[in-house]
């Protein structure tokens, strides 16, 4: 059938089972829109308020759903409002394909208005990107970004497609798309026998789980390889689903500020298995030290990562749920009572200790996550943004169901929770879905409020207000001898008064007895709620290892004198 280019475009996200897309209008894409005008029965379209926020929202969306994310974004400004974005998702391996329009193919070149190379801005933020200068190429170039997205190591796509190109007409054939399949290397089992020899030698084993379970929908696998060695699990923040945080087997996070018993359970055991995670420096800290006493094996599907941090005695190359299945067929099961006797001694001996508080009434994070989990039940998908908000919700928060977070763990990026929470939302509808948020990376975001209104999708922005940047307040109180530069943000706004202006629900809890009720409102009100948790601005995150310090060595206690 003979079809305009942006007619083309949305016949092959709807051949690639994408029927949702986040995004923001402009006068490159205007053909595109167009389009979508007319797919409107077919394509739901949620427009943001800031481009950056309808690439998290994608990301958000993928994450949560397992499908790939699409945003669109007109020229200039528009395609460069999507990079952090971008890089995000590319830090987390998650697949994202991003559409960008430019202008005409003549103009190309000239500093046309709106115009900028975003295929030379995003080439080291990318898996792979396309410029589509041909109308005829664009169906496959489309279909080629969602089978580059989601093989191997997933990540984002690019298409910068002009706007003359968005307009042209050409003959579609509709195809079914291409079934995405990992090719494992030849002796892939060769290299799982040899883990197996170590993992059978093994009599105090250790489990380290990252986001590549998750990834590649693994977690049965994972649980079963646990149950059969009788091994505890550690979970990176990636992998924060990978496994039932509930079960017995669970000892927390490891790493930056992961747990006591995590890091002694690395100190102690005389195996360690890491399946689908990197060693980055907040997990591993400093690597002339890590996991030197003991023997490792690596499961990794990105050759790049394999000895790239952490030189392993052993390891396997290849699709993570595959290598688990066949774990699971060739491991006998085995019973170490005395290892995980051990293990939950640690788990009872050294909980996660917060900053002793003030006054009898104070809010305290861990109380209110807490509650939050409690209340929230099961059935329940938590993002955050990035600082002191996140860690506490790592930390308190028991994530028992596969999909149920989305956070910025490589990159970093404050700004990044509510976007997310708008993408997960609209994947997951029958889902409750809360941001948990510092109020400095609110005020990077807050105008996202007004897409929550303007769709009304019923998320909680759960906001912990103690007016300062809690994590870089709590580094310059320990290195940098409390020079306090710069880390006090308290902007004088009144957040109910925010909410209103907004016409979304407000609820502010600042007494340790306004937890439960205040968040009980939030969670049966049925619409878009700000919630305001009023802290201490001194309460920190612990423990606590330095930059370059020895994981097995975390701080578990800070000075506020």
């Amino acid at each position: 059938m003979l079809l305009n280019g942006s007619e083309i475009l949305l016949e092959c996200l709807l051949e690639q089972g994408s029927d949702t897309v986040f995004g923001y209008p402009g006068g490159a894409v205007l053909n595109i829109y167009d389009a979508l005008y007319k797919y409107s029965d077919k394509i739901n379209h949620v427009i943001t308020a800031h481009e950056q926020a309808a690439c998290h929202a994608a990301d958000g969306f993928a994450r949560t759903t397992g499908k790939t994310g699409v945003v669109i974004a007109t020229s200039g400004p528009g395609a460069t409002n999507l990079v952090t974005g971008i890089a995000t998702a590319n830090m987390d391996s998650i697949p994202l394909v991003a559409i960008t329009g430019n202008v005409g193919t003549a103009a190309l070149g000239l500093d046309s208005f709106q115009e900028v190379d975003i295929c030379g801005i995003t080439l080291p933020i990318t898996k792979h990107n396309f410029i589509v200068k041909n109308v005829a190429d664009l169906a496959d170039t489309v279909r080629e970004a969602f089978r580059i997205a989601n093989e191997g190591r997933k990540g984002p796509v690019l298409i910068d497609i002009p706007k003359d190109v968005t307009g042209a007409m050409c003959e579609f054939t509709a195809k079914k798309p291409a079934e995405t399949v990992y090719s494992n290397p030849a002796d892939i089992n060769e290299q799982i026998e040899k883990a197996a020899e170590l993992i059978r030698s093994s009599e105090r084993p250790f489990i380290y789980a990252g986001g590549g379970v998750v990834s590649c929908n693994a977690e049965d696998e994972l649980s079963k390889l646990v149950l059969a060695l009788d091994a505890p699990v550690s979970l990176s923040l990636m992998g924060q689903t990978a496994f039932n945080n509930k079960d017995s087997h669970f000892v927390g996070m490891l790493g930056m500020h992961g747990t006591k018993t995590a890091s002694l359970t690395l100190k102690e055991c005389d195996l360690m298995i890491v399946l689908g995670s990197r060693f980055s420096d907040r997990v591993a800290l400093n690597t002339k030290t890590f996991a030197k006493h003991t023997k490792v094996i690596h499961v990794e599907i990105d050759p790049a990562e394999i000895g790239k941090n952490v030189a392993p005695d052993c390891y396997v190359n290849g699709d993570l749920k595959y290598v688990l299945s066949k774990l699971n067929e060739i491991i006998e099961p085995a019973s170490n009572p005395d290892w995980m006797a051990q293990v939950a001694e640690w788990k009872n001996t050294y909980e996660v200790p917060m900053t002793p508080i003030e006054k009898e009434d104070e809010v305290l994070p861990d109380e209110v996550i807490k509650t939050l989990n409690r209340l929230a039940g099961e059935n329940t998908i938590i993002t955050t943004e990035v600082g002191q908000h996140q860690m506490w919700t790592a930390q308190y928060y028991d994530f028992t169901e596969p999909r149920s977070f989305a956070s910025s763990g490589g990159l970093g990026t404050m700004g990044y929770g509510l976007g997310a929470a708008i993408g997960s939302k609209v994947g997951n509808p029958d889902k409750t879905v809360i941001n948990i948020a510092g109020d400095g990376s609110f005020f990077m975001n807050c105008n996202e409020l007004s897409t929550l209104a303007k769709h009304g999708i019923p998320v909680i922005e759960l906001v912990f207000t103690n007016n300062v940047l809690g994590m870089v307040r709590q580094w310059q109180r320990i290195f940098y001898d409390k020079r306090f530069s710069q880390t006090d943000i308290d902007r004088g706004t009144d957040m109910m008064k925010l909410a209103e202006a907004f016409g979304i629900e407000g609820v502010r809890i600042e007494k340790k007895d306004e937890i439960e009720s205040g968040l009980k409102k939030a969670l049966e009100c049925g619409r878009p709620c700000l919630v305001e948790c009023v802290i201490h601005k001194d309460v920190n995150v612990l423990p606590m290892v330095a930059p370059g310090g020895d994981v097995l060595e975390p701080i578990m206690e800070i000075s506020l004198d």
